[in-house]
């Protein structure tokens, strides 16, 4: 086992919240007044429908300023070129309520004499992805001093780029919930090459038209068009990376080397190929299709997950033989023209890739195909070492689990939706918060959700999108996850306004609890998890017994679960009445639901009180919230874990059961129940899916959450005060005789390594800055001080 000491002392001083690179500051007069530029829009097509524009600005400078700082956005999308290299893309996905602007120093890219900027700006129409919200095309560049003179509005022109079409998705072969947009076709011919670059005739462009509104940041003025407000996250991440492997090639002999762009494949004439690509493990990336040649050629380029047998059945994710693919695709159309280069408006996700060339009259060479890599910036800082191989496996998958579904919001799956869900959220902003230490996504999540409410006093369970959907017990985890950044964050200002929020939810709730303590009767899509055979009793996926008529023990101590945690808030916010309240409401639930569905003679916690069903989330919950006696609690759950009767908690609702482990001191029992996790990668999982085989997504983000567990739990970092001002460390190695790892705070790294030989405790930990805590193991305790210091028990 590698030391993590020197790892720590090379992180001393590291800044976790570092972005790709230090932006300028924003000019107040943007937040506070109408800007001087205007938004425009190409002119003389719809504003709402289908189109890809391009818009230029070319100006001179007689000597580089000292800085050269511009604001943009765009919708639905813009990427913004500089002298015909790319810098910005944008605005990260929100809502026109609260529509993003980019702030940015143009100074390193520009030069004595003609400059250009150009802009890329595309609308996806009726076939855009659920999680993209929009007014109507526009875009918008405000510079700042002596960038003031490339100010949209006038000296702008346009060009509607008609050599795209959208490319939807074959949904009678795909058959399956998908809502991340059309593909991209692209005729080469009609293509006008070059037009970012400098020296590009745009005379034959038309004046780009401004909007006749003012462009006005949110809060000013009455207009609710493009409230625009500062980027609260960093730009993603992009960089180059390779296909790993040619894995089958029909009508055509590809070199290995093809796939490390050392080998060009030429295609015939009147010849139809195809050539399934093997990236090794899930990506998402902007695919990079290089060609030459070939007029009139078909190249499509078909993604996946996974390949299907001829059941639709994944299998080993690893085997191909017998497969085929069926997926999301793009289309480019050769001219004839040389060094044609295609990549899709969007990225994709993807292991495996397929390339169909069809050929015309004239054979093709597609000199290179390769990704550029996308997600969120989150950085690795945290690390977890032991002496069992297999964790290392689980913690890499799991990391590459977590990455893939962060981008400009959390998401629950990057391949089929790419929305930022509550439930998969909160758990993905606990991992995000121990493994990178960086709050920014997390901050921006609870936001979107607060952005969200609907009248009734519920957050949507997903946001953006502009396919409303209400979960309230995702509402709840919305409370769950303020509560989490409280106890994790020194913030008060950022928690504070969000108290009426909370109250409201709490409210709704409330309203519909029923004379006897328990919930009564819930609209909506009280979704808990993808539990069979839940589906059969109440015909809504995901939904147990007793929500629709009243009664659930679940929802109800869900409720007295978000209770406490609100008790606690407004405890902290000095409302010691609504403390009072709250925690007094979660007393009378728990005591309804222990005395009105306890089944004395199963010694089991039904999920209503005709005692008919049993599954391991109503007593998951019960000893979360001490429904349950304390006493019992651990028995209880022993027996749950053994009992397969008993409805089971899937991938998504075991974070809770987890949980429910460190509460009742059984933390040990974490380790055996990763076996779910381990059969994942033995079936060539890259990445944990959705739920157990049958599963939809091979990527889904509640299924990370053992990398927070392997931290939280079997190494025992938990903070033990808000704002994460003082720790608390219990750990549960189980059966490990050795474990190391380091969890980021807001302080630097916290560093722990120990050694578990004939029943002592030993090793070392690191606390930065002046954080105290203490360390707890089978009952016995250290007081941990800042700094370094040895661990014996």
């Amino acid at each position: 086992m590698r030391s993590v000491i020197p790892y720590l002392f090379a992180c001393v001083g590291l800044n976790l919240w570092l972005s790709a690179a230090a932006q300028p500051t924003i000019n107040p007069a943007l937040l506070t007044m109408g800007w001087e530029a205007r938004w425009i829009h190409p002119p003389g097509v719809p504003l709402t429908t289908y189109g890809v524009f391009h818009f230029r600005k070319t100006f001179s400078l007689e000597a580089i300023p000292a800085a050269f700082v511009v604001n943009v956005s765009g919708d639905n999308r813009y990427r913004l070129f500089v002298n015909g290299q790319a810098v910005l893309e944008g605005p990260a996905r929100s809502d026109p309520g609260h529509w993003y602007f980019d702030t940015h120093d143009l100074k390193p890219y520009l030069r004595t004499g003609a400059n250009v900027l150009a802009a890329q700006v595309w609308n996806a129409g009726e076939g855009k992805p659920y999680a993209q919200m929009s007014y109507q095309t526009g875009f918008i560049l405000q510079g700042e001093g002596a960038a003031a003179v490339a100010n949209t509005g006038t000296g702008w022109k346009s060009l509607h780029n008609q050599a795209y079409k959208p490319l939807p998705p074959n949904r009678e072969r795909i058959q399956t919930y998908l809502v991340t947009g059309d593909g991209d076709e692209v005729s080469a011919a009609r293509y006008p090459w070059g037009w970012e670059q400098p020296g590009y005739d745009d005379s034959g462009w038309a004046a780009a038209s401004a909007y006749w509104f003012a462009a006005k940041p949110r809060g000013v003025g009455t207009d609710g068009n493009w409230c625009l407000a500062p980027r609260p996250i960093p730009q993603m991440e992009q960089r180059p990376e390779r296909l790993q492997a040619v894995r089958r090639a029909e009508g055509v002999s590809v070199s290995p080397d093809f796939v490390l762009g050392k080998a060009p494949l030429t295609v015939p004439a009147r010849s139809r190929v195809k050539i399934l690509l093997d990236r090794g493990h899930l990506t998402n990336a902007y695919p990079e299709l290089v060609v030459s040649g070939g007029l009139d050629a078909r190249l499509t380029l078909t993604y996946a997950e996974a390949l299907i047998d001829e059941n639709r059945i994944k299998g080993n994710r690893n085997e191909i033989e017998g497969k085929q693919i069926i997926g999301v695709q793009d289309r480019f159309i050769a001219d004839g023209g040389n060094d044609r280069h295609f990549r899709p408006l969007w990225w994709r996700s993807y292991r495996y890739l397929e390339l169909e060339v069809e050929t015309a009259g004239e054979p093709v060479t597609v000199q290179d195909l390769y990704g550029t890599f996308t997600a969120y910036p989150f950085v690795e800082q945290a690390l977890f070492d032991c002496d069992d191989p297999r964790l290392k496996a689980v913690w890499e998958v799991g990391w590459r689990t977590a990455r893939l579904c962060a981008a400009e919001n959390y998401m629950d799956c990057p391949y089929y939706e790419q929305l930022q869900y509550v439930g998969d959220t909160r758990i993905q902003a606990l991992i995000s918060l121990y493994v990178s230490g960086d709050d920014r996504l997390m901050r921006k999540a609870i936001e979107d959700f607060a952005h969200s409410m609907i009248p009734e006093g519920l957050t949507q369970s997903r946001y953006p999108c502009a396919d409303p959907q209400v979960i309230p017990t995702y509402s709840l985890f919305w409370v769950s996850m303020i509560h989490d950044y409280w106890m994790h964050r020194r913030d008060d200002a950022f928690i504070r306004q969000h108290q009426e929020g909370i109250r409201d939810i709490l409210a709704w709730f409330e309203a519909r609890r029923r004379a006897d303590g328990l919930m009564g009767k819930a609209e909506w899509w009280n979704f808990v998890d993808w539990s069979w055979p839940w589906e059969e009793v109440t015909r809504v996926g995901g939904v147990p017994p007793g929500v629709f008529e009243g009664g659930s023990s679940i929802l109800s101590l869900q409720y007295a679960y978000t209770l406490r945690q609100a008790a606690d808030l407004f405890a902290y916010w000095g409302d010691q009445a609504a403390a009072q309240q709250y925690r007094k409401t979660a007393e009378t639930i728990c005591a309804a639901v222990y005395n009105r569905c306890w089944d004395p003679a199963r010694q089991l916690l039904a999920d209503t009180p005709d005692l008919q069903s049993y599954s391991q989330h109503a007593h998951i919950l019960g000893i979360l919230t001490d429904a349950v006696p304390a006493k019992d609690q651990p028995a209880l759950l022993r027996r749950i874990m053994a009992d397969t009767s008993l409805t089971q908690a899937t991938f998504y609702f075991q974070f809770y059961l987890f949980e429910a482990m460190k509460k009742t001191g059984q933390g040990d029992l974490f380790l055996p129940a990763l076996e779910p996790w381990h059969e994942m990668i033995g079936m060539g999982l890259t990445t944990f899916a959705e739920k157990p085989e049958p599963t939809r997504s091979d990527c889904h983000a509640w299924s990370a959450a053992p990398v927070y567990e392997l931290l939280s739990t079997v190494l025992g970092v938990s903070p033990a005060a808000p704002g994460f001002t003082k720790v608390q460390i219990t750990p549960y190695p189980g059966t490990l005789s050795r474990m190391a790892g380091t969890v980021a705070h807001p302080d630097g790294m916290i560093a722990v390594q120990l050694r578990q030989t004939d029943g002592r405790l030993t090793g070392n930990v690191i606390l930065p800055g002046t954080l105290t805590g203490k360390l707890t193991w089978k009952g016995k305790s250290v007081t941990l001080v800042a700094g370094q210091q040895e661990i014996n028990l």
